[in-house]
């Protein structure tokens, strides 16, 4: 597996102001209006969301990003498959008004990415989103529109984080549950 490359200090919360920790039943009202504050009702309609009405959430890739106690970012990753090839969709990942450009959405990337290619038979981290903000963190686009998705995205916006250097250009297919 290969390391994220690290972020500029000035991003990153002190390690005593950001903890992560996973996702409890009692952050439930919390996360629902973060996802109204941050995708609005189109959210319902993304592709992504399509995926996730679908498939489950993975609970054990499920973070809470907290600085100095408060919550600040939320993330969730879903098992999928595309070509026979198991990995994660990473998403939502949603920071707080409050708490944004403080490194707390970064830090999450980078604790379920690590996680999720740690394990054993897991190829690949994907998702669709702001190439500029992701690749720092390791992502890069995939071959144009090579992954299908339940409804439309743009294709430049489909990243893949792999330690497989041609993971991006050789993923291709339907996502779909793990095979």
């Amino acid at each position: 597996m290969t390391a994220l490359s690290p972020l500029p200090a000035a991003t990153v919360p002190t390690p005593a102001a950001l903890s992560i920790r996973l996702e409890t039943p009692d952050d439930d009202a919390w996360i629902e209006a973060l996802h109204e504050v941050s995708f609005g009702p189109g959210r319902f309609a993304r592709a992504a969301f399509r995926v996730r009405e679908r498939i489950a959430v993975d609970p054990e890739f499920s973070y809470i990003a907290e600085i100095k106690g408060e919550r600040a970012a939320s993330v969730r990753m879903t098992p999928i498959s595309v070509g026979g090839i198991n990995g994660y969709l990473l998403g939502p990942l949603m920071t707080d008004p409050e708490f944004r450009k403080q490194g707390a959405g970064r830090a999450l990337v980078r604790h379920v990415c690590d996680l999720a290619l740690e394990r054993e038979g897991i190829a690949f981290v994907l998702l669709v989103g702001d190439f500029a903000y992701y690749s720092p963190l390791g992502f890069v686009r995939t071959a144009p529109s090579a992954i299908t998705f339940p409804g439309p995205v743009d294709p430049t916006r489909v990243l893949v984080h792999s330690p497989d250097p041609h993971m991006a250009e050789t993923l291709a297919g339907d996502v779909l549950p793990w095979v």
